[in-house]
């Protein structure tokens, strides 16, 4: 079996770890360096695909429905939550780290469709936790995926957007009756707790990291 070859790096902004982009024949992986397992591979996206469908599928028949993606990963969530609204929707997609943005552009690009040239995309190349402070009754639908969930590996500054503080921001940032969905690697119920005292009414979901029914169980979390 052909091995993985080291194809790009890229520093994450006020943390200084390093992503590390990784490829073997058509299959993609990112890793962060020093630490085991994978942040992400192209085969397995089943998950990153629930993310936008659970959280799109209420909202699509809104007109001029405009939603919110934190974290662009290889764009799995974003060809996701296109193809499940309709033409006149506006995705925004946020992601902290330019490089990123470049592999999604790059060869990447090709596993997800590129669907970062599609016209309903607006892409925001920093910190999704500003747009969340600024945005107010802006988003029919939040979509957050930029770590590994509420007990974050990446980056500790992502822990604002898993307290009080950070999901109050993302419920006044959503129009009325709007979903906020929060991928995750695996259970929290002090999460679900917190969900509940901010004011949302809370599903948790499971999904499989890979389709059918196979792979890693995630958890998504369905707030409103």
């Amino acid at each position: 079996m052909a091995k993985f070859e080291l194809i790009g790096t890229a520093t994450i902004p006020g943390q200084g770890s390093e992503l590390r982009l990784l490829r073997r024949n058509s299959e993609f992986s990112i890793k962060i360096a020093g630490k085991t397992g994978e942040l992400m591979n192209s085969r397995l996206h089943g998950s990153e695909d629930a993310l936008a469908e659970l959280a799109c599928e209420p909202v699509k028949t809104r007109p001029s429905v405009r939603v919110l993606i934190g974290g662009l990963g290889m764009g799995f969530t974003l060809a996701a939550a296109l193809k499940t609204l309709g033409a006149d929707a506006e995705v925004v997609v946020a992601e902290l780290v330019p490089d990123v943005v470049e592999w999604n552009r790059g060869p990447m690009g090709m596993v997800a469709g590129y669907p970062l040239n599609d016209a309903r995309t607006t892409l925001s190349v920093g910190d999704v936790g500003k747009l969340l402070r600024t945005e107010k009754q802006a988003f029919d639908a939040i979509m957050l995926d930029v770590d590994n969930g509420p007990e974050g590996l990446t980056r500790k500054e992502n822990d604002w957007i898993y307290s009080p503080k950070g999901l109050q921001a993302a419920q006044e940032a959503l129009r009325p009756d709007g979903v906020l969905a929060i991928w995750s690697a695996g259970r929290d119920p002090a999460f679900t707790e917190r969900l509940r005292r901010i004011g949302f009414m809370v599903e948790e979901k499971s999904v499989r990291a890979h389709r059918p029914g196979k792979g890693a169980k995630h958890v998504i979390w369905l707030a409103q």
